[in-house]
Parts: structure tokens; sequence; C-alpha cells
């Protein structure tokens, strides 16, 4: 029997359509750097080199996008977004794009006009016992798992002695889209700053090299300060927990006591601009580390620590934010809007809080002066519809596994630094599993018994104990399982399904990400066991109440 024409020319055509996209999936889902994994803890059992004293350096570039590259705007009626029909832009650089700096946060159509204060890359390293790591803190919303690791490529070719570098952002609300989400990079006429991407990474290298460059031998000063939530925290999702834990450690030259800087971690979404804001600025988190660097003058007052502050953000899942929180300033006024001044009232009081703490009678000088780590790549699994976008190579890319088994790659770090212990999570973690009280409520998807326990925060055995968010990569909200919530009926009696589920899609990656960080915790405990001239852990720190 013969074949009909029109049916042999319609099987070739489909045959060309499936093979074109498969090259063309295969081809956006592959993601940069394929085969890069890691998985070590330094120094190995049997290896620890002699420890001497702790050295400490901080580098620090500006990251703040260079404006006169791009077009201006006018906001017609004020409402923070651009409407092409009301607004108006002006071709600043005339080469008839339109080219804005697309802010990250909030809805996808907020366009900066100019920069409230600058945007940074804040490296802090750290050497002894023959190991040197590098901290790196930068005001972005989030970068992703590729993006990091080719600023350790950049690096590495420069220099030889780093042995770790670990990256987080603070999720600032108010900077350039470094993710794709907000830049319309999902459409044909995308607008995701690449030439912004390289700008960060190269920035951010160069910091790396200057902390490096600027290690001296130091003392550390060591304090925890606790954080109330009345005037500082709301949590926007029930069960209501939220970060009171603000660690700090102050570094000084041994040398000649001159202030290298301070290092701070608390868990608070850094958007008190509001969503209306169209000026650049790392939120609250720049008024915390002005006042740590510079001190304040007047009412509440004191005086700075000098140096560079390095500010990482906590667990901040949930979600912790000042959106519908009065806040009242050092001098008493009440900040209900949001806007610059709730920002910089809620980075002086927290500045306030560290300051009292660190001159406070529960501070202590560190006694112990190792540094170590455990790292580790790992998998974990990505839902609907986020294994669309990674599938595309559009956020995250990278795909691993099949469409139907979906995984990313990504990595955790627990790292110690004499008796401050730091683990970093690839997201945005629920306060619950780092610090406990996470519930089975009625209406929970998955109705069991609490599965990430204990928390995090309590198999930590430094004096001080960081859980850094947003460290190494950004998968989304960390929602523990039992409490995992996308069908009716719904938790806590609400009327829709609440926040956060959607951006990672799936009720399993909390357990992975939660196992793989007490394996890393176990590791690193069991290396520092054998760390010369220490025969037992610190125990945990002391309640700063």
């Amino acid at each position: 029997m013969k074949h009909h024409p029109f049916l042999k020319g319609m099987a070739v055509c489909l045959s060309t359509l499936l093979a074109g996209l498969f090259v063309f999936f295969y081809a956006t889902s592959r993601g940069l750097h394929r085969k890069y994994k890691i998985d070590y803890t330094i120094p190995a059992i049997n290896n620890w080199p002699s420890v001497g004293n702790l050295q400490v350096g901080i580098g620090v570039r500006q990251i703040t996008p260079l404006m006169e590259y791009y077009d201006t705007w006018t906001d017609i009626n004020g409402n923070g977004a651009y409407e092409p029909d009301i607004d108006t832009y002006e071709d600043v650089n005339g080469n008839d794009t339109f080219d804005l700096v697309w802010m990250a946060g909030f809805d996808s159509n907020r366009p900066a006009q100019g920069v409230n204060d600058p945007l940074w890359s804040r490296a802090i390293a750290f050497r002894n016992n023959g190991l040197t790591i590098v901290l790196v803190s930068i005001d972005s919303i989030g970068l992703t798992y590729d993006q990091y690791i080719s600023i350790r490529q950049m690096v590495k070719k420069i220099r030889s002695d780093i042995d770790h570098i670990t990256f987080a952002a603070t999720h600032t609300h108010n900077a350039p889209d470094t993710i794709g989400l907000w830049s319309y990079r999902l459409l044909l006429n995308s607008r995701f700053d690449e030439e912004y991407i390289k700008f960060l990474q190269q920035c951010t290298c160069d910091a790396i090299l200057e902390a490096v460059e600027n290690l001296v031998p130091t003392d550390t000063i060591i304090a925890n300060a606790y954080v109330p939530k009345e005037n500082f925290s709301r949590d926007s999702r029930q069960p209501i927990m939220v970060d009171h834990q603000l660690p700090v450690a102050w570094f000084r030259k041994k040398i000649n006591g001159q202030s290298i800087g301070t290092l701070a971690s608390w868990g608070m979404h850094p958007e008190a601009f509001g969503s209306e804001n169209t000026f650049i600025s790392s939120d609250f988190v720049h008024y915390y580390r002005q006042a740590m660097e510079n001190g304040l003058t007047g009412t509440n007052g004191f005086v700075g620590f000098g140096g560079r502050s390095v500010f990482f953000t906590g667990p901040v899942g949930g979600l912790m934010t000042q959106l519908g929180l009065e806040i009242t300033d050092r001098f008493g006024q009440q900040q209900s809007h949001d806007g610059r001044d709730k920002a910089q009232a809620q980075g002086e009081n927290l500045a306030i809080l560290a300051s009292q703490a660190l001159r406070g009678s529960t501070a202590k000088k560190m006694e112990d002066q190792y540094v170590a780590l455990s790292a580790k790549t790992f998998y974990s699994p990505v839902g609907w519809p986020m294994k669309i976008l990674v599938a595309l190579g559009t956020v995250h890319p990278g795909l691993y596994g099949n469409i139907f088994a979906t995984k990313v790659r990504s990595e955790i770090n627990a790292i110690r630094v004499g008796e401050i212990e730091l683990l970093t999570t690839p997201g945005e973690i629920f306060p619950e599993i780092v610090d406990g009280g996470i519930e089975t409520p009625d209406g929970a998807d998955i109705p069991i018994p609490p599965v990430e326990v204990p928390p995090l925060r309590h198999c930590m055995t430094g004096w001080l104990n960081l859980n850094i968010n947003l460290g190494m990569d950004e998968v989304g909200y960390i929602v523990p399982i039992s409490q995992w919530d996308r069908k009716p009926p719904y938790t806590y009696e609400n009327k829709k399904a609440p926040y956060g589920e959607v951006y990672i899609g799936t009720p399993k990656a909390s357990r992975i990400i939660y196992q793989t960080s007490i394996e890393l915790l176990d590791h690193l405990h069991t290396t520092l066991r054998n760390a010369p001239e220490k025969t037992a852990l610190p125990g945990p720190m002391p309640d700063s109440h």
C-alpha cells in the first residue's frame, strides 16, 4: 500500500518539530557549569594543622547600577509602576532601546528612578590552621547557584590559596532583578540585564580578593542580642514564629585594637520601603550597617564600631516582614507608612540592640581560634510551575533528573570560625525549622507529625549560631512538610492558599534541605572534635533575654 504524500509530509514535519523541541529543551535545561559539584570537610579528621591566631579581613565593592547607562522615566500617577500609556521615559543613552533598571521583589513592573543608598558586595575572610574561608554578603534579591559558581571560578584563576568561598544575598526588594522573574525574562522581549550580572560578579570577585589581602591577626568580641517581636517583626503567616536572635561579632586588629568591622545576622525581609518605592536601596540593612560603622547621635545614640559592617539575612520564610507593622523609631516617632523612614527606624533600632549586646555584660572575648567547614552540593526536587521555568532555562537554569522528577542543584555550607558557627540555607526557610515551633494544623495537605526536628539551631554547637538564608542559592520558601498547604480546606481557617508554596512547588524539598544540613553539621562537629588543644565541643550559646 502506498503512503499518501500529504501524510508522509506531515510525519516528516512532526518528526522535525519534535526533534527541534528536544534540542531546544536539551539546550535550555542544561545550565552553566553542568558537572560542578563539591563534597568536602576541611580540615580532615586526621589532618589538623596547628592552630594559631585567627586572621580576619574585610573587602567591599559597590554594586550599584551605573545609572548614567540607563534610561530615565517619569511616574505620572505616582504609583511606582511603569505604565506605557500614562508614564514617559527618556532614551538617555540614545540607543532606541528601553533600558531601565528593573527592580526585583513585589510586582514585575517597577523600574528604578534613582538611588537612595549604594548596594554592596561585602566579603569577610577568615584564616587559621592552614585554611582560608571567605563569606560574602551581596545586596540583591538573590542569585542562583550557577551564578555563584562563576564567581568562585573567577577568583580561582587569580588566587589558589582560598579554600572556600560562600555567598548569600541580603534579599533586598530594592535592587536589580538578578533572577529573571521581574524583568520579563520569560518573554521574547526579555529585559533581563546580563551585563549587570557580569558587573556584580566582577565587583564581588574584587571584594573577595581585597578581603584576603587585608587579613591580619585579630581579637574578637562576640555577643547575642535578643530581638523582641514588638516593634521589630510581623509574621504574615501562621503559626506566628519570628527570629529573636541577633548574633553579632566585633573584630579588632590584635596589634593595635583598630576596628576591622562587625558581623551579624537576623531574619527579616528588607522590604520596608514598600511596593511603590522606585529608588535603589539595601533597605533597613543600609541603616543598620551605617549605624554600626559610624554610630548614632542624639536620642538612644551610641559610638560606632568603625571598620565595615557585614550583615547576613537570617530565617525569613513564613513570612518575616515590616509591611503592615508600625515601627516606633529611636526618637519615639511612629512610622506606620512604608518608606525610607520606616527602613531607617528598623535599621537603627536593630543597631542599638547590637551595640548594647557587644558592650554589655554578656559579651565575651572569643577564645577558640580555629577555622573549619563542611560543604556539599545536593539535588533538591522542584514542583509545578517552577519545573517548567527551570526546564526553559529562565529561572534557576539547570535541570537534573527529568521533567517528571525534576531536581535542581544547590549547596549547603556548615562553617566554624572559633566559637561562631554558621549554616547556610539555599532559600527562605521558615523560622520554625530553625528555632522550633512546627505545627500540623487542621487543613494541612500532609497531616503528619513535624518532620524537620529537632530545630537546626538546636543542632549547632557554637557560642554564636547563625543561620544564613539565601545562602549559595535562591530556591524559594522552605515550608515544613506538615504545614504545606495548597489544597482546600486551608489551614488556620484561611479562605485561600497561603503565600509561599508556589515558588518551590513541592513539599519534598524541606526534608532534603533539613537532612543535608544535619549531615553537614555532623561532619563539621566530627572534625572539630579532633582539633588541636580541643577536648570537647562548646555548649550552645546562653539565653540572652
